[in-house]
């Protein structure tokens, strides 16, 4: 079972709505459907909550310490509570899928994400799961770091927003450990489909 649930971002309200805080607005729909208020712990460096379900202590987390240095956090957590990292889900966004769609994986490559880059090495592995939420691509590498760092569209703010409602139904069987079940619900969620473009007015103006 998953017994520590991440979410990534960047702190302060410069950040809050920027598509790289994606993995913060998934953990705040967990902590929602759970019932948990988070706060921050220095220890583990970031907003912290427990809960127990079915008898067993689950953790949420959202790392205080800026994209780069996640590793800092997640790692001091799990080390403590000796949490090993097949039973850490964390939710990040992801470039490589459209906004609406999410995707949950068991380890890999961490595609040059800052936030996972350093979750690899603080915990000296990458075989732990994580939940990609999509943002898009800017369709340039250059780009990348500006399109992250801003805000989305409301067109695609509403899919994330829809996807991540989606994904929260895959919950309980991710509390269970029953990955495949995960999987399944969260893979064929799709997102709306985009409405039609309006057909132009071919009517000639009346003089």
């Amino acid at each position: 079972m998953i017994k520590l649930f991440v979410g990534l971002g960047n702190p302060g309200p410069e950040y809050e709505f920027t598509r790289h805080n994606a993995g913060f607005w998934w953990l705040d729909a967990v902590a929602r459907e759970l019932k948990a208020s988070l706060a921050m712990d220095k220890t583990y460096h970031g907003l912290v909550a427990r809960v127990t379900v079915n008898g067993q202590a689950v953790w949420l987390l959202k790392p205080q310490t800026f994209m780069n240095l996640s590793g800092k956090s997640v790692a001091a957590l799990a080390r403590f509570f000796k949490i090993e990292p097949q039973e850490i889900l964390v939710a990040h966004d992801e470039l490589d899928i459209v906004p609406g769609e999410a995707k949950l994986k068991l380890g890999g490559s961490h595609a040059g994400h800052n936030g996972l880059r350093d979750i690899h090495a603080q915990l000296g592995t990458d075989d732990y799961w994580r939940l990609r939420l999509g943002v898009g691509h800017p369709g340039v590498k250059s780009e990348v770091i500006n399109w992250v760092l801003k805000k989305p569209s409301l067109d695609h703010r509403l899919a994330m927003d829809q996807c991540i409602a989606r994904a929260i139904t895959a919950l309980p069987h991710l509390l269970a450990g029953d990955m495949d079940k995960a999987t399944l619900l969260i893979h064929t969620s799709k997102p709306p489909r985009p409405k039609p473009p309006r057909p132009e007015n071919t009517v000639p103006a009346v003089p």
